[in-house]
């Protein structure tokens, strides 16, 4: 037994170098593409109000409300109350084909590009494209994390400090659907940027802490410029699209304080490894020192 534990032990080891490798290569592609990358819409890469849909900034502002709480929130959204997942408008029509027609350009350079994920194979890391400090982090501070707070305070709707964000393209040449996972998130926010596209619904099954014999799916209609916000452990996946072209936006919300006690993917508390920029979201905090980072909440 203590071949096999060394055989598991390096490939451990194997898999931390891995997974090293590839944020060093990510760090080196955002460099490269931070010099050389000539942006066809520069103002795509700052948030700013404009671009998000009126009834979007209404439900923030009832959520920032002293008052606010659980079912008022339901009020502005469509709900599906028994698996957790909330369907809101995000973006307005006009920013959403601007930014696909910047991720477009993006895609057609020369630029150098990472997978988004281990199981898509076509889009873009927005972080590689510069766009998590001026886009994302703030979309995901100041208006997301008010909604999640109210849908998600098991999850740590109210503290999620990291994110990874992506873009993901299917097409009929390219990847077509996405079979069932759970997310690396505690939250995940999909959003749909267009282009034109037929089928190619979202299905939900079960949480995948309570796994039903028979799970029981549910099918969503992606629609352009609106959002879904879910579970990341709720597991789901994209049927085939029949004609067009789909671009998805999808940001991996994570809670420190949640996976600091139990990593989401293999269930145990976390034996944690350095890396750069958010990593996976955990945050390292010696016993007797404040936690490094600064929004976290005292759950429960």
């Amino acid at each position: 037994s203590s071949n096999k534990m060394s055989c598991h032990l390096f490939q451990i080891e194997a898999e931390v170098q891995r997974r090293k490798q590839l944020i060093h290569q990510s760090v080196e592609r955002k460099a490269i593409i931070s010099q050389r990358y000539k942006p066809k819409h520069p103002h795509v890469y700052i948030l700013q109000d404009s671009f998000l849909a009126p009834e979007f900034l209404e439900i923030v502002r009832y959520c920032t409300s002293p008052d606010a709480h659980l079912d008022g929130l339901l009020r502005y959204t469509e709900s599906y109350p028994e698996k957790r997942i909330c369907r809101l408008p995000v973006f307005t029509e006009e920013f959403c084909q601007a930014l696909v027609d910047e991720l477009e350009n993006f895609e057609q350079s020369d630029m150098p590009k990472g997978r988004p994920n281990s199981m898509n194979n076509y889009g873009v890391l927005l972080n590689e494209l510069g766009m998590d400090e001026t886009f994302i982090t703030p979309l995901r501070e100041k208006y997301l994390r008010p909604i999640t707070a109210l849908l998600y305070p098991d999850l740590g709707g109210a503290c999620l400090d990291s994110h990874k964000a992506f873009v993901v393209k299917y097409s009929l040449h390219e990847d077509v659907d996405l079979s069932s996972h759970y997310d690396n998130a505690e939250v995940t926010l999909n959003v749909s940027l267009g282009k034109e596209f037929t089928e190619g619904n979202l299905y939900f099954g079960e949480f995948r802490q309570d796994p039903n014999p028979v799970p029981k799916y549910l099918e969503i209609e992606h629609v352009r410029t609106q959002g879904l916000l879910h579970r990341g452990g709720h597991i789901h996946g994209a049927l085939p699209i029949a004609s067009g072209e789909r671009w998805n936006l999808i940001v991996w919300m994570r809670s420190s304080a949640i996976r600091n006690q139990l990593c989401p993917m293999c269930n145990r508390k976390p034996e944690l490894v350095e890396a750069e920029g958010f990593g996976d979201g955990f945050t390292e905090t010696p016993e007797d020192a404040a936690p490094e980072t600064v929004n976290l909440c005292a759950l429960g």
